[in-house]
């Protein structure tokens, strides 16, 4: 079957665009050829600096013919209807419709309009000049007098169709002024003749000739093998770089690796400053040294063509900028040692955090006091936890990480070490900061934990106060990363930390400025509510003030809407959290649902229990007596409800004793009891596999009480004793879990 060949060559597109575009110029001409009814057996987008071309394979010649029956009006129709009907089915006159009829609506007239097939040139001369004046670039320009806008200037466009054992046709079509052909060019000096292709075989072979390796994947197995070869030569190992390799092989369609070197005294700087430096401002690999673990002296870069000279103009070229730019990383790495970090803390007075929740020093001042609270609940020494939450933010002051944003934290770890404080304050300048995603490492240090948690929950609480919540697909301050970040620090370190005190301690500093922000003229002072607010905050997220006298003073009306404020928050910050936790342990293959059933239950603020009461929960489901009794707990609440609407009231246990005239079901009222009270043991232990044991124990009472017993006797004291009967399952179960929530 014929196949399609198309490439469209024009001047260099930016690295960071050509992924994508490839895959939107095989998405944009497969989909309009299937829209059209010409299937195909594979497709393959090539995207080079200067090209971006497609190959589809096994497209039929032409396309098949349609036949099309379209109903129209009833017969005596009124004269517009009819003629509105001959226009839209290309019909001269009523004789070249039939007439069928119907027996409910009479006779009507039904154009058969049959189509030829077109040939496959003439539809893809119709949709890839359509493609290409309307193909999505991020950023597209004109140029000269023309219209179009493409991401570059572009030249030529390729378009051949045909069989392997014919001469390919040329599909003619004109964009712009742009005639397309069979003819293209090679690399841009090393080959920049033109020359003639005929398909997808023959242009990868005579491009790879004129020195342009078309497949991508290719262009960078060549980067990376030879890359380490040439390091391997010199004894050294290549620190890869994914995303780096990716930008360059989009830089270059004949890629030659070369090596350069730089003074020794650059390598007293940061490694991973040099790094940063080198990558980029030149786009180049740094090499380590196996024998002691840091970089060496060397760079590889990737050239666009292989010199007359070796590459030594271009190695020595590259080696003037890089250092020059490594003499100012080293000047700012200089600089920045000369003042301590603890000197830089008071410009953060002056640099605003977020103009409802004050300046970076405020939040400092928050995080710092936070971080001093949880650190005995995470083994942290609460000192050294507010010390480093003092100066973990100090390195953003710095010149290398004004030059380098991504290497905040990691500066002030070098920071830190090199004026001597403990090593545990210096590691969490660095890891505070983590996990900044799915795959990034979580804190384990007590002191980093601390104040990673600090930082995450006063973003957290901060922006829930002044109502900034993501919302949909948009959350620009990254709340959801920061809450994930908090439970993989809690799951992953198996911290024991109820969240609701924490959250609630959080808004102690928090109120008093998102109240004045909405409240600029309360004669309150609010330095001393938040005082006054302290000590109940901190005592229960569920205390408030009911009732306030009427000559109450202002202060305890503040400390009440304070209280409400705060109690608030915290629940639909916890609520928030329950939402990320489902995302979480679904990604870990655990059932969303389970974690709604126990989150349902009050108090449930302790992340890493409400894990493994899922975890048992799970498992216990999986079992054959949870499968069984979570169909009896439906069977009876599915009775329950029916009845309580029924009769318009709630049937609530326990059960009567007296009224228990079945064998069968005093027997499961027994049951219930035993088993609630080892539920409640075990939860109580922390059990949870005995907690989902004992329930087990109810699935034979349960079948047996639905075998014997009908629920809805005729006697009304005795059917309204076996619904109290059924509450009490529902009872039991809630020990563990709300099962009103578990799915399937």
């Amino acid at each position: 079957m014929p196949d399609l060949l198309l490439e469209l060559f024009s001047e260099e597109i930016p690295a960071r665009m050509q992924a994508q575009a490839a895959e939107s110029l095989r998405k944009l001409v497969t989909d309009a050829l299937v829209a059209r009814g010409l299937l195909y057996e594979g497709a393959k987008a090539f995207v080079t600096p200067r090209r971006l071309a497609l190959a589809v394979h096994g497209l039929p010649g032409r396309q098949a013919d349609s036949r099309e029956e379209r109903k129209g009006p009833r017969v005596g129709a009124p004269d517009a209807a009819i003629q509105g009907f001959l226009k839209s089915a290309g019909l001269d006159s009523l004789e070249q419709a039939k007439i069928e009829s119907d027996p409910k609506k009479g006779e009507f007239y039904v154009a058969v309009i049959e189509r030829p097939g077109k040939a496959t040139t003439e539809v893809i001369a119709e949709i890839v000049p359509e493609i290409i004046r309307t193909f999505p670039w991020p950023k597209s320009m004109r140029w000269g007098t023309g219209s179009l806008r493409w991401v570059r200037p572009l030249h030529s466009i390729v378009c051949t169709f045909g069989t392997d054992v014919e001469e390919p046709e040329v599909v003619r079509f004109e964009v712009e002024g742009i005639v397309s052909s069979d003819i293209t060019r090679g690399h841009r000096f090393l080959s920049p003749d033109a020359f003639q292709v005929r398909r997808l075989d023959d242009w990868m072979a005579k491009l790879e000739a004129a020195k342009v390796v078309a497949d991508r994947d290719r262009r960078k197995d060549i980067i990376l093998n030879d890359a380490k070869d040439l390091a391997l030569v010199h004894g050294l190992e290549l620190v890869e770089d994914e995303a780096l390799l990716e930008e360059v092989c989009g830089l270059v369609e004949w890629p030659v690796t070369l090596m350069g070197t730089f003074e020794e005294r650059f390598l007293d700087i940061p490694d991973e400053v040099i790094r940063a430096t080198i990558r980029a401002n030149q786009k180049c690999f740094v090499l380590r040294d196996p024998r002691t673990g840091r970089l060496a002296n060397r760079f590889i870069l990737v050239s666009n063509l292989a010199a007359s000279d070796g590459g030594a103009a271009i190695v020595a070229g590259n080696e003037r900028v890089i250092r020059a730019r490594l003499s100012d990383a080293k000047f700012f790495w200089d600089g920045d040692r000369r003042t301590p970090l603890a000197d830089r803390l008071g410009k953060f007075e002056h640099i605003t955090f977020h103009e409802k929740l004050g300046s970076q020093a405020k939040r400092i001042d928050r995080i710092a006091q936070l971080a001093r609270d949880l650190a005995p609940q995470v083994g942290a020494d609460p000192d050294l936890a507010e010390q480093a939450a003092r100066i973990a933010k100090a390195d953003l002051l710095t010149e290398v990480v004004g030059e380098f944003p991504e290497l905040q934290g990691l500066m002030g770890r070098y920071y830190a070490e090199g004026e001597n404080l403990p090593p545990e304050v210096a590691a969490a300048c660095e890891e505070h900061y983590k996990p900044q995603g799915p795959s990034d490492r979580v804190p384990t240090a007590p002191v980093s934990i601390a104040v990673a948690l600090a930082d995450k929950i006063d973003t957290l609480v901060g922006f829930w106060a002044i109502d900034e919540k993501p919302t949909g697909s948009k959350d620009p301050y990254a709340l959801r990363r920061a809450a994930l970040g908090v439970i993989r620090i809690i799951l992953d370190n198996d911290l024991r930390l109820p969240l609701s005190p924490v959250l609630v301690a959080a808004t102690r500093p928090i109120l008093g400025e998102a109240h004045y922000a909405t409240h600029p003229h309360d004669v309150l002072k609010l330095e001393s509510f938040a005082d006054k607010l302290v000590s109940d905050l901190l005592q229960t997220l569920a205390r408030r003030i009911a009732k306030v006298p009427a000559d109450a003073d202002p202060v305890a009306e503040a400390r009440v809407e304070g209280l409400t404020m705060a109690g608030d928050l915290a629940s639909d910050l916890l609520a928030f959290f329950a939402d990320r936790l489902k995302v979480h342990v679904r990604e870990r293959g655990a059932r969303h649902d389970l974690v709604d059933a126990v989150f349902a239950l009050p108090g449930q603020d302790d992340l890493l229990l409400v894990v493994r009461r899922v975890e048992a929960l799970g498992a216990f489901l999986e079992t054959e007596d949870g499968k069984i009794l979570l169909a009896g707990y439906r069977r009876a609440v599915n009775i329950l409800r029916i009845e309580e609407k029924k009769d318009g009231v709630r049937f609530q246990g326990p059960a009567e004793a007296k009224l228990l005239a079945e064998p069968a079901e005093d027997h499961l009222a027994a049951a219930i009891e035993v088993v609630k009270r080892q539920v409640a043991v075990a939860v109580k232990a922390e059990d949870y596999a005995a907690a989902m044991a004992a329930l087990s124990h109810l699935r034979e009472p349960v079948d047996a009480f639905f075998d014997a017993v009908t629920v809805n006797a005729p006697e009304p004291a005795l059917r309204a004793n076996r619904l109290k009967l059924l509450d009490e399952i529902r009872a039991a179960t809630r020990g563990i879990a709300d099962f009103d929530r578990i799915e399937g």
